[in-house]
């Protein structure tokens, strides 16, 4: 059964913005609402050059990084051609109003992860 930690209400990320959460090991990760109420978490970092997506403008379905206007899915964290590269995406659960992301991908998933110093990075981990 999977264990879920509450981050926030969904009233808490303002929308067509974001939230951080910060872990205890690895980047943070940016929780992300749209205009329609949908949220989505990805890794805090453009595939492209790493910079902060939790900074960029959320648009439909996608973030645009606010360091070189790349714009990523929030649904696969993919970039959108002719770019390329991937941001790894976390489950995320909303009941009741509260937004909830899977324990342990926070513990786990892409801990390794770290700010590109260049370059894209191509392939996404599987999830």
């Amino acid at each position: 059964m999977t264990e879920w930690k509450v981050i926030c209400r969904v009233e808490d990320i303002p929308i067509l913005g974001s939230r951080r959460v910060t872990r205890a090991k690895g980047l943070d990760v940016a929780v992300f609402r749209n205009d329609s109420n949908e949220v989505f978490a990805l890794l805090d970092r453009c595939p492209h050059k790493g910079g902060p997506l939790s900074q960029g403008i959320v648009f439909g379905t996608s973030v645009a990084c606010p360091l070189h206007n790349w714009t990523i899915g929030l649904c696969t964290g993919q970039a959108a051609a002719p770019d390329e590269g991937c941001t790894p995406k976390f489950a995320v659960k909303v009941e009741d109003g509260q937004v909830s992301l899977n324990a342990a991908e926070l513990a786990s998933h892409a801990i390794g992860e770290t700010r590109p110093i260049a370059g894209p990075k191509t392939r996404c981990a599987a999830s």
